[in-house]
């Protein structure tokens, strides 16, 4: 090949070069694109179809709309993902009443099972209930002793604090003691206070014998019995 040949070919190859260099998108315009798609792909579209099954396509769901099932489509409008539309009140109070009764449904077959991993019959069952409450029987005797040393204690003071005023009506009458009337206070409020104790006492060992012996009923149930 000639000399004046070669630079010729040699020049057209470096125009070849510039003109595909030239046709390739720079940094800034690359980027520009690429972002340009992702915001493209990542823009959602919904579909969904009202309730005259008219069916709707919009990157927004009308606040009307809200209750709809509806689809989200990718950018070829091909379904990727399913949403449920936002629920009426009414659904809502419906799920939560199904929720609560799964919960209690729950709760009910862990109290099974417990109840039948701890006992292996009635008598067991009724032996434990007679230890409590036989239990809970003495501090109610307990507490009705001391109420009667309260109540007697009480009577005394009271009879003693009659003699002065202002619980006696004789002029001459002196004011009652200080201590006198801090002592007859001291004991209404213990009275008052053990006169509760008492109560929530038999509350206590009546609500343990009915929770026992439905708990009977139970066991009986689960083994057939």
């Amino acid at each position: 090949m000639r000399g004046r040949d070669a630079v010729r070919l040699a020049s057209l190859l470096m125009t070849g070069i510039l003109v595909l260099l030239s046709a390739l998108p720079g940094p800034a315009e690359a980027a520009k694109k690429k972002s340009s798609n992702s915001n493209t792909s990542s823009t959602k579209v919904y579909r969904w179809v009202d309730d005259n099954g008219v069916v709707h396509y919009s990157d927004q769901i009308p606040p009307e709309q809200a209750p709809a099932d509806r689809q989200i489509l990718n950018q070829y409008g091909v379904p990727i993902k399913a949403e449920q539309g936002a629920m009426s009140q009414a659904e809502i109070e419906a799920a939560k009443r199904a929720s609560d009764e799964r919960e209690a449904a729950r709760a009910a077959a862990e109290r099974d099972a417990v109840l039948l991993s701890t006992y292996l019959s009635v008598d067991e069952i009724e032996a434990l209930r007679n230890r409590r409450v036989d239990l809970i029987q003495g501090q109610i005797s307990l507490t009705e002793n001391y109420l009667q040393t309260l109540r007697e204690r009480l009577e005394k003071l009271q009879k003693e604090a009659s003699a002065f005023k202002p619980y006696s009506q004789e002029p001459e009458a002196e004011p009652i003691d200080a201590a006198l009337a801090q002592e007859l206070s001291d004991t209404l409020d213990s009275i008052s206070l053990y006169e509760k104790t008492l109560l929530d006492t038999r509350t206590r060992q009546t609500r343990l014998i009915s929770e026992f012996d439905a708990a009977i009923a139970r066991f009986k149930e689960l083994k057939g019995l």
